[in-house]
């Protein structure tokens, strides 16, 4: 089987470049208006096409019956993506994100109709056609059909990465960070144990393990780090659990040796926008399991791929090709 699989959230967004937050009643100045698609089907899956057209993509989710619905095919489609396994519902709009992204520092934050994502299950996704060497499923915590209960494995969820493991097809998880701790750990930790490769930043990743990777001030706490790649590797990820923070990446692999690669140092001026950045990483670290690259080495293009990502204000446009994405390493990466 060849080719990779990006299951789960679909979205547009529409990205408003902000001067600044504003106080409660005031007002903030828009200077620019984009639309865009986003979430992990759409973003993952661009960021692995991009950076190797080589490799077979397919986008798996579901979109309402509508223009925002067709507006996603269409873009994926015209990407290189095969969009034949996205479905259509009419019992739900598609899902949106209003970003807004405060434009002298690429902050943003999303307000946010999950829509049509809400209503993601097994059921949408054909198995017996799925012929691909890894799936990602994300995002756990924000999928809410998936996030049900199943008295046998925990969600449906979990359930449905075992099926996907029992095909031979290697799992990876992403997950957002939009519930309290407790509630998170009750819909991810079940999928854990079908789960190859997990890919968390810093703040989900202290949420599940139970560990705050953060000191009061606001400063990387790098040995919280590191156990908090050892806890989720012994709540049952079968590979590698990788995190990513605006200052490093990080990873624990299948024998337990810890690996920590620096973010790239950017220029002033450099960074546009921070929409998708962590998906962007997601797909390096894909990329890299695709090719069978070391951890570290997965670390390395998924800060770069990263960085190419923070070049543009949506998710897609600042994505380039290997070739061009390990330039911007050697440009700006720890030497």
């Amino acid at each position: 089987m060849e080719g990779i699989a990006v299951a789960g959230t679909l979205v547009v967004d529409t990205i408003k470049m902000i001067d600044g937050y504003p106080e409660k009643g005031m007002i903030a100045d828009i200077s620019g208006i984009s639309r865009g698609i986003g979430g992990c089907a759409a973003n993952t899956a661009c960021g692995v096409k991009f950076l190797d057209p080589s490799i077979p993509v397919k986008s798996l989710g579901l979109v309402g019956d509508d223009d925002n619905g067709a507006f996603v095919v269409e873009q994926l489609t015209g990407y290189g993506i095969d969009a034949a396994g996205i479905r259509k519902t009419p019992e739900a709009a598609t899902s949106f994100s209003d970003v807004m992204t405060i434009e002298s520092t690429g902050e943003r934050t999303f307000f946010h109709d999950r829509g049509a994502c809400r209503l993601f299950s097994p059921e949408d996704v054909d198995l017996e056609k799925l012929d691909v060497r890894l799936l990602l499923l994300g995002y756990g915590a924000l999928l809410d059909s998936m996030d049900r209960e199943d008295k046998e494995y925990g969600t449906i969820m979990a359930r449905f990465l075992h099926d996907i493991k029992k095909r031979g097809i290697l799992t990876a998880m992403d997950v957002a960070s939009t519930r309290g701790a407790e509630r998170m750990k009750q819909l991810v930790l079940p999928s854990l144990k079908y789960t190859d490769y997990l890919i968390v930043n810093e703040v989900e990743g202290g949420m599940l393990a139970g560990i705050e990777p953060r000191r009061a001030d606001g400063t990387l706490e790098k040995e919280r780090l590191s156990e908090i790649c050892k806890t989720l590797k012994e709540s049952g990820v079968a590979k590698w659990v990788v995190i990513h923070a605006p200052e490093l990446g990080c990873a624990v692999d299948e024998s337990g040796e810890y690996f920590e690669e620096p973010s790239l140092i950017l220029p002033k001026g450099y960074i546009v926008g921070a929409v998708g950045a962590g998906d962007a990483f997601c797909a390096g670290v894909l990329y890299s399991v695709y090719q069978e690259l070391s951890v570290r080495e997965a670390l390395r293009m998924g800060a770069a791929t990263a960085a190419a990502n923070l070049s543009a204000g949506d998710a897609i446009s600042g994505l380039r090709s290997v070739s061009e994405t390990r330039k911007l390493y050697e440009a700006y990466g720890v030497k």
